[in-house]
């Protein structure tokens, strides 16, 4: 799908953010090495046409766009000897490389002139360790959208950590992805309402976009 018949740009009054979280190749790409953790592949399949949709209207607005990545050395030292957890896991399956094709973002996810890459994060939520605070903080923005993977790890820490930092926290829900659709029911249902709330990406368009949005299919 696409957007057509659209405003050139969309001027929002209050300074917002996409935050976009690790929309690269371990995750995108078949051959990348958590790809496999995926059982639901409609649910995923689904959030990859979603993010695209969301991507290219957050395009056609001044919403501040964040592409929030993981990145490691190749021996993993940021990590230290952590021997339990996603830390481990990351160390153990050599994920997020520096340099590595898994670490690359996926091609439709490519930032663009004007969007901030995140550096130095060293955890599940996008403000472990990293510069996305303090750069949000720099920008005057008080207000985020997410999206990404998984919902139920990194976006779901991603929402309790920014809430708790103050910052108001919107899930793009149709622009995520958990492993099974019970994960992502217990997220949803369960945890989002009390860190901040969810939408999808048709209200998002339908709020910065009003009356410009026609889908249409793709041949």
């Amino acid at each position: 799908m696409s957007i057509q018949q659209h405003p050139s740009h969309v001027t929002i009054h209050e300074k917002e953010a996409l935050v976009l979280i690790e929309y690269q190749n371990e995750w995108l790409s078949k051959d990348g090495k958590i790809h496999h953790l995926i059982e639901d592949h409609q649910q995923f399949a689904d959030s990859i046409e979603s993010s695209k949709k969301l991507l290219e209207a957050a395009r056609k607005t001044d919403i501040q766009i964040i592409h929030c990545g993981l990145f490691f050395e190749e021996n993993h030292i940021e990590l230290g000897n952590t021997t339990y957890g996603l830390r481990a896991a990351i160390a153990t399956f050599k994920t997020f490389i520096k340099g590595s094709p898994g670490s690359q973002f996926g091609e439709a996810f490519t930032p663009e002139s004007g969007e901030f890459v995140v550096s130095g994060r060293t955890g599940a939520s996008g403000f472990a360790g990293s510069n996305l605070d303090s750069f949000l903080r720099n920008q005057g923005i008080k207000k985020i959208y997410i999206a990404g993977y998984a919902l139920h790890v990194c976006v779901e820490s991603t929402l309790r950590h920014g809430h708790d930092l103050g910052y108001e926290v919107t899930v793009v829900e149709d622009a995520t992805s958990a492993f099974t659709q019970e994960q992502r029911k217990h997220v949803l249902e369960h945890v989002v309402h009390h860190f901040g709330k969810s939408i999808t990406v048709d209200q998002f368009i339908e709020k910065y976009i009003p009356c410009s949005y026609h889908p249409t299919p793709q041949s």
